[in-house]
């Protein structure tokens, strides 16, 4: 592996943010109704509607979990944080990713990113990211259930890796008279019981026992979990501030792979663990 043209050598050591003026990182979470962000140079979250701008009207990039517009999620970013970045050098990005988004949604998402000009884009799978974020004990295993606006996610990591997941097409922007809590709840404990009975590993047992993670909009909302802790007979773990548990996690990586410049040294690199 080579260090690029102009770039300081893998041994270096960095100052820590905000003091590094000579880097600039970006750690994204793109949701189907929300975009969150954090960079080097803030220390507080930006939150904003996932839409993009067109000549009739808003639209809508992404949806239930899929990247459908790419050139206009690049055109959000770009109106979002092009004007945010230092004009001299390259950020380094950590975006986080739906577990089964899959190589299309990370190519898309990175074809999108491209807007920012980045030196590296880092991917992690966004159940991670909140575990990070909660400060998880990743040597167990560990169940963390993502309700999203529109997608919800329930996530088996062993070892810090992802073992198994599945996901519905789901989330809190759905609920209404015809879609009452009741029914995102009894999705996920369908899913968990699901991963539970088809367990190669053995390890679900102990990751109920220990609590799963609670994170995003739907940990917010006392019905569903209260739904949830009489369907799973387990207690739930809700993160702090869950909405932005996932942003939050990536800008801790985001600050390791900066502390670690070999990390990111090949402008190629794509990381999904």
């Amino acid at each position: 592996m080579t260090t690029p043209p102009g770039s300081r050598p893998a041994t270096a050591r960095h100052r820590a943010w905000p003091w590094c003026r000579q880097c600039s990182g970006i750690a994204l979470d793109l949701g189907s109704a929300r975009t969150r962000v954090w960079t080097s140079g803030r220390r507080t979250v930006l939150d904003v509607p996932t839409v993009t701008v067109r000549g009739d009207g808003n639209g809508c990039p992404i949806r239930r979990g899929t990247i459908v517009d790419t050139p206009g999620t690049a055109r959000m970013l770009d109106r979002l944080l092009g004007h945010r970045l230092p004009r001299a050098g390259r950020p380094l990005v950590i975006l986080t990713t739906p577990v089964l988004g899959g190589l299309a949604y990370r190519a898309e998402a990175r074809t999108a990113v491209e807007v920012l000009r980045p030196r590296t884009v880092l991917t992690v799978p966004t159940a991670r990211a909140v575990a990070v974020a909660a400060d998880a004990d990743l040597a167990r295993p560990l169940l963390v259930v993502d309700i999203g606006a529109h997608l919800t996610e329930v996530t088996l990591l062993i070892e810090g890796a992802v073992t198994d997941a599945r996901c519905t097409a789901l989330g809190i922007s759905d609920l209404d008279g015809l879609t009452p809590p009741a029914r995102i709840a009894d999705a996920v404990v369908a899913m968990v019981t699901g991963m539970r009975d088809q367990d190669p590993t053995h390890q679900m047992p102990d990751a109920l026992r220990r609590g799963p993670l609670l994170a995003g909009g739907g940990a917010l909302r006392p019905d569903i979990i209260c739904r949830l802790t009489d369907g799973l007979q387990v207690p739930l773990r809700p993160v702090h501030a869950p909405h932005t548990a996932a942003v939050r996690g990536a800008a801790q990586l985001l600050r390791t792979a900066h502390a670690h410049p070999s990390a990111t040294a090949n402008t190629d690199a794509t990381h999904h663990r």
